[in-house]
């Protein structure tokens, strides 16, 4: 079972009230996705650790129900292409 963008965000925003999220379906068939997500949360954090803070929010579902997913995140200033 695949997991659809609205529950993905749902579980990021919970972790992360703040945060700007853009998730595209790359494929069209909910199990691989690309997600940008700024939150001041990341300020001063390592990509590692700003990914991990992501992968917590997910719940364990990287991997399983959700097959793929490509991660750019960021702090509000510090906007990566």
């Amino acid at each position: 079972m695949a997991m659809d963008v609205d529950e993905i965000e749902r579980l990021i925003r919970e972790a992360l009230p703040d945060a700007r999220i853009e998730i595209k379906d790359l494929r069209g068939d909910g199990d691989h996705y690309a997600a940008h997500i700024e939150s001041a949360v990341f300020a001063g954090k390592t990509l590692v650790q700003q990914h991990q803070i992501v992968y917590a929010a997910l719940q364990g579902r990287v991997g399983g129900v959700l097959h793929a997913l490509a991660l750019k995140t960021s702090a509000p200033s510090e906007r990566r292409a």
